[in-house]
């Protein structure tokens, strides 16, 4: 009986790994229009049939099997839950351009795979069956709150990136100003020249303007996706200065300067805290080393003596 349990664990585990890859890779993009768009642009006769065979297994087979699982999840999931995914996906930048009924049926996968996997090695190893379900429920437990922790994890070091580049961002859309150009194109300049958060997010305010969207809207949405401090403020005062008359290249100047100083206070206050940090690690790696390095010979020669005198 263990061998075919641990089989059957072991097969989970490879599907539950090829579902997870896909969901790693998978695009926006439809991988059959892809396809299809590829072969129209060689000129060449061919029919549906044929290009739905040249696709990858992944997408013939397990893409539909994954969107099949998602539709199901988004019926069975309550809409609050779907919600709160949705806006912690778009907090973390939209990873993978995943889906909240997708991210659910990660997590499932992962709570999954990591029980099966659990159990696996536990029967492996001949263990109790009391031990193989506790470490199986927590092993469940991890697989379920680790795809949420990771996509917190890159929520942090996103906005992280996103108020470190602000200044730098707000300096070039001040020079783009003083030389002449609209705001409009300001944020346009800044997303020609970078590729990272905060860049994407100016680059995507101007398409949604392209779109008709107006920009206080587009700028109020930007601040809702970033759901950080110093942009929301800085957009509170652009768009209170649209609304005021205010010229746009004064209230940049004055922002740059606000967000300039904010940098160098977080950097002086993580200097400070930086011998408190340190104290932990000194305490409990270096200090022990140091003294086994400088103690240890003294001790050496006090056993080595006190031997020697009770031989006498």
């Amino acid at each position: 009986m263990p061998p075919i349990l641990i089989l059957g664990a072991g097969l989970v585990v490879l599907i539950l790994i090829i579902f997870g890859v896909i969901l790693l890779r998978r695009s926006e993009d439809d991988p059959l229009a892809a396809r299809i768009d590829e072969f129209a642009a060689r000129e060449e006769a061919t029919s549906i049939e044929e290009i739905e065979l040249s696709m990858p297994i992944t997408d013939r087979i397990f893409l539909p099997i994954v969107r099949r699982a998602s539709s199901l999840v988004v019926r069975m999931t309550p809409q609050t839950a779907l919600e709160n995914t949705a806006r912690q996906l778009e907090l973390a930048g939209n990873p993978r351009n995943m889906s909240a009924a997708e991210f659910w049926v990660a997590r499932g996968f992962a709570t999954i795979g990591f029980a099966a996997l659990t159990v696996m090695l536990m029967l492996r190893f001949d263990q109790p069956t009391n031990k193989v379900i506790l470490y199986s429920l927590g092993a469940a437990l991890l697989g379920f709150f680790l795809p949420s922790m990771l996509i917190r994890s890159m929520t942090d070091r996103r906005k992280q990136a996103i108020v470190k580049k602000l200044p730098d961002a707000l300096d070039l859309m001040t020079i783009c100003v003083d030389a002449g150009l609209t705001f409009n194109s300001a944020m346009q300049k800044v997303d020609e020249k970078w590729d990272d958060a905060l860049a994407k997010e100016f680059g995507r305010v101007i398409y949604e303007m392209q779109l008709g969207k107006s920009r206080r809207q587009a700028l109020k949405d930007m601040v809702e996706r970033m759901d950080v401090p110093d942009v929301t403020s800085f957009i509170a005062a652009v768009l209170q200065a649209d609304q005021l008359g205010v010229g746009i290249g004064k209230v940049l100047r004055i922002q740059s300067e606000q967000m300039r100083l904010r940098r160098r206070q977080r950097a002086e206050e993580k200097a400070q805290q930086a011998p408190v940090k340190m104290l932990f690690p000194m305490i409990f790696l270096i200090f022990p080393s140091i003294f086994i390095v400088l103690l240890g010979p003294a001790g050496f020669q006090v056993m080595r003596s006190s031997a020697l005198g009770s031989a006498f």
